[in-house]
């Protein structure tokens, strides 16, 4: 039985809908994956999806310091929820894939690719939103002085991005493949 023509497409699914829980586990859960780190040693504050080092996990957060602590940049904290809602649509683009791989047939595949786009389209407002948000927050905190840098989680959201949109074009280009059972023609 040969393999569907769509499985690039499932497996790059499944490694974004991978990098997506990573991120979405972000501190104040998992420390070693952040958006931004500001401090040094001991002193460091990782900021995440739902908080930073030492806080409750919330929908959206305040920075804790003055001059970040602005309603639109607080606002754009609650759009953070984004990464776990893009988890969740490569998931489904997963799944769609698995079912069209496994029954060998185009409806599936049909459904991972529009899914798969959904997703990426999604992952894409989310990675501009994280640069731009920690963005401004890494830039105001430079200017008082505490060294701050980008966190692991920017680039695993990116990754996740070229996955999905390589894994749209993988599962649209199956959709064109050879399905079903051969026919002897004798």
């Amino acid at each position: 039985m040969a393999a569907s023509p769509a499985v690039p497409g499932l497996f790059l699914c499944f490694a974004a809908m991978v990098l997506l829980i990573f991120v979405s586990v972000s501190s104040p859960t998992w420390e070693k994956i952040s958006f931004l780190n500001v401090g040094v040693g001991s002193n460091q504050v990782h900021y995440g999806v739902f908080g930073f080092t030492g806080s409750q996990r919330a929908i959206g957060y305040e920075f804790g310091n003055d001059r970040l602590n602005t309603t639109i940049l607080q606002n754009l904290t609650k759009t953070l929820i984004l990464h776990p809602i893009a988890a969740g649509l490569s998931g489904i683009a997963f799944l769609f894939g698995l079912c069209g791989t496994a029954a060998r047939t185009r409806v599936g595949t049909v459904f991972m690719t529009l899914t798969a786009g959904l997703a990426a389209l999604t992952t894409l407002v989310a990675w501009i939103i994280d640069m731009v948000l920690f963005g401004i927050a890494r830039t105001r905190f430079r200017d008082e002085g505490l060294p701050a840098q980008y966190g692991n989680a920017n680039w695993l959201t990116l990754g996740a991005l070229i996955a999905l949109l390589l894994g749209f074009c993988a599962s649209a280009c199956g959709v064109f493949g050879r399905y079903g059972k051969r026919r002897n023609a004798y």
